[in-house]
């Protein structure tokens, strides 16, 4: 089972930056369990989103021609907790891409309020581990996480934006 930690994009500026949209549910079982009686949101599931959105951006940036995965947490700050009913804002920055990596920072925002500051590290498999093989498919840019970006691009379009 592969879970998507963001429902969907509100901004995308392809090689730049994106924001995506999380809503956070009771209906989402692992809430039910962390922790009884105060549910929140997992910082691990934070980073996660966070690493889906910037993997995302990373991805569209070189046209999902490398399998981009997550290689390192450089920094996680956490200032609030976010709770059943909250919804969050995922802002992502490229800071830098090359060949073989690309580095990403970004915002986890409530409203007005910063919940988290995460930097991030990205591999590109394809690349960076040659003579290593992989398959073929793009097993990390899968149909469930291109219809986020197809769902941005599709609304856009619909409202009369390029």
């Amino acid at each position: 089972m592969r879970w998507i930690w963001i429902d969907k994009f509100l901004e995308f500026e392809s090689g730049k930056s994106a924001v995506a949209l999380k809503n956070v549910t009771l209906a989402e079982e692992h809430l039910h369990d962390h922790f009884p009686g105060f549910p929140i949101m997992p910082e691990c599931l934070m980073i996660e989103a966070m690493a889906q959105t910037a993997g995302i951006l990373v991805g569209e940036a070189r046209d999902f021609q490398e399998k981009v995965v997550l290689a390192k947490i450089k920094n996680a700050v956490f200032h609030d907790y976010v709770r059943p009913g909250d919804t969050i804002t995922l802002h992502a920055q490229i800071e830098s891409i090359a060949d073989e990596a690309a580095g990403t920072v970004g915002t986890i925002m409530r409203g007005d309020d910063c919940i988290a500051e995460i930097s991030l590290m990205f591999s590109h498999v394809d690349k960076n581990l040659a003579g290593k093989e992989f398959p073929e498919e793009n097993f990390v840019f899968t149909d469930m996480f291109n219809s986020l970006v197809r769902g941005f691009v599709a609304e856009r379009r619909g409202a009369g934006e390029a």
